[in-house]
């Protein structure tokens, strides 16, 4: 893979972790995750004036998706709220491909190499390190299990999709819709929160609606990186925003402890490429 893939890989992991700091540091997390869905839609007009409709069996995949992304926008607000980018986000995004594949295990039948094992043994202990701090007092116990909650909502959406995208007559097509069909989450969050809204600065509107480009702008340089280089290794070093947010999370932030958190953070990124990667 070129030089110039691993850059592109490398930038979007970055831009994923940069838009989940642009929620954790926001004074109203709730109006900020609703422009950053709006943030969605505008991309996703794009996408679907340029692709082919992805057909009427594809709406309730669409559906599922936008109903569990509901869920998902929830639960990160609530995590972020309690706990720190540094812990929250290797949690949510760590043990996701774990469940995928256990329940790939369970429901399917899909045997797992030993390396696979090795993997999620890797992820456990990196998050077993982060989450140590609920034991002795210094982290809510509500927030880690928040986060799991986001891990839980990110494998349902993403076997919605895998499966939705592969039965549709376009994938890009099918992203565009899921994008557009975002309007719906922003819609409900500002017409239950009129006064949230007209009291926002113009700075959090515009920060916001910047989060949702860049999240969508994340999303398309994977699905392009994909097209040019294996998806296994692309899907690897996308796992390598876990480590992105711990280090946003201790220097911007000023999380702590900042080298527990840099080790587990590392630690949890090689279990997914390991599950990711061998599976």
């Amino acid at each position: 893979m070129s030089a110039g893939i691993v850059t592109l890989v490398l930038f979007a992991a970055f831009l994923h972790a940069f838009w989940n700091a642009i929620v954790k540091g926001a004074g109203d997390k709730t109006i900020v995750l609703g422009l950053i869905a709006l943030g969605h839609v505008v991309p996703g007009f794009v996408i679907i004036s340029m692709t082919q409709a992805p057909g009427w069996h594809s709406a309730p995949y669409i559906l599922a998706s936008t109903v569990v992304h509901w869920g998902y926008y929830y639960l990160l607000n609530m995590a972020y709220r309690l706990g720190d980018l540094s812990i929250i986000y290797p949690i949510a995004r760590g043990l996701a491909p774990v469940l995928v594949a256990l329940g790939a295990l369970l429901w399917v039948g899909e045997n797992l190499s030993w390396m696979a094992w090795g993997g999620i043994v890797c992820v456990s202990l990196g998050i077993m390190t982060l989450a140590g701090g609920v034991f002795s007092g210094t982290l809510p116990l509500a927030g880690v299990l928040a986060a799991i909650g986001v891990a839980v909502i990110v494998a349902a959406y993403s076997l919605i999709d895998g499966v939705g995208v592969r039965r549709s007559n376009d994938a890009m097509g099918y992203i565009g819709w899921l994008f557009v069909a975002e309007l719906a989450v922003a819609g409900y969050i500002f017409a239950t929160r009129p006064q949230r809204l007209l009291q926002a600065s113009a700075k959090t509107l515009c920060l916001g609606f910047f989060g949702g480009l860049v999240s969508g702008a994340a999303y398309a340089l994977v699905l392009y990186a994909k097209t040019l280089a294996p998806l296994g290794i692309v899907s690897a070093l996308r796992e390598t925003s876990v480590i992105f947010a711990a280090m946003i999370g201790v220097t911007w932030f000023g999380e702590g402890p900042k080298r527990n958190r840099l080790i587990a953070a590392v630690i949890v990124a090689a279990g997914i490429v390991l599950v990711g990667v061998v599976r």
